[in-house]
């Protein structure tokens, strides 16, 4: 354990640290809340609430479609199926960035394939309102990893669903209804509120497919910090990307605490 806990302080645990520290210094090396005072108003504290808003719905959403795409998959007769999409949903949990904008820009963008397609039956998108480069654009490309993402996170949790549990709820007189009712949701909910907490941290924290889809223009905690570090600051608010960050880590250090409480409730049955 060793080399791996001083990598991992290398590289989790320093950074950290200069985060704090840096978030309550001056740009004369003196301590100060000024920094923390500036990112709790204005445009800052917009890019915290959207922030939020956006990894709220990129939570919950794919967390519905992912559970039920798993339970489809799970209770499905084909071995084949089944290895096919842990596969894919391992490969795509882990696709995005430029990447992913550009597959959507090529699809659905104003001039994508998808749109033309659309177009030709009179259903381009773009003209009922859509727009893939606004802050529901990046949602609904943020589906595309979160998805697979929750698939691969509660899948586990429907293999602990015991047929016996089942069997013995027929036995008692339960209808299907009556299993999941006082089994089945109970036993499941804490793995699904822990898979969607995954998923918001996930949401909250991505950068390079919000930035290279936007190029900006919407306003997230994590591209203001992207735009700080490039340099795009007023005089004597050089720190105000740390106080960003320490911010974001706050947001991310609650989420976990939350997400190891349910799992520590899931854990007992899937002993």
């Amino acid at each position: 354990m060793a080399p791996f806990s001083i990598y991992s302080f290398l590289g989790l645990g320093v950074p950290i640290i200069a985060v704090i520290y840096y978030a309550f210094q001056s740009e004369q090396g003196k301590p100060t809340l000024s920094n923390i005072a500036l990112v709790t108003h204005g445009s800052y504290l917009l890019g915290f609430e959207n922030s939020i808003v956006l990894a709220l719905i990129t939570s919950i959403v794919p967390g519905i479609l992912g559970l039920i795409l798993a339970y489809a998959i799970a209770t499905s007769r084909s071995a084949t199926l089944k290895r096919l999409v842990a596969t894919a949903s391992g490969v795509l949990a882990n696709f995005g960035g430029i990447n992913l904008t550009f597959m959507f820009i090529a699809t659905l963008g104003s001039t994508g394939i998808l749109t033309a397609w659309l177009s030709a039956i009179h259903l381009n998108p773009w003209n009922f309102g859509f727009n893939l480069y606004s802050f529901y654009g990046v949602a609904l490309v943020y589906l595309y990893f979160q998805v697979p993402l929750m698939v691969l996170v509660i899948t586990p949790a429907l293999g602990g669903l015991r047929p016996s549990w089942r069997e013995a709820a027929e036995n008692m007189g339960a209808s299907s209804w009556g299993y999941w009712r006082y089994v089945g949701v109970p036993v499941l909910m804490p793995s699904v509120l822990g898979g969607m907490l995954l998923l918001f941290g996930s949401g909250f924290a991505a950068y390079a497919t919000a930035e290279t889809l936007t190029a900006g223009t919407v306003t997230l905690a994590p591209i203001q910090i992207g735009s700080l570090l490039a340099g795009n600051q007023l005089a004597g608010q050089e720190n105000v990307g740390y106080a960003v960050g320490l911010g974001m880590f706050v947001v991310l250090a609650v989420t976990m605490i939350l997400y190891g409480l349910v799992r520590r409730r899931a854990s007992k049955w899937l002993r």
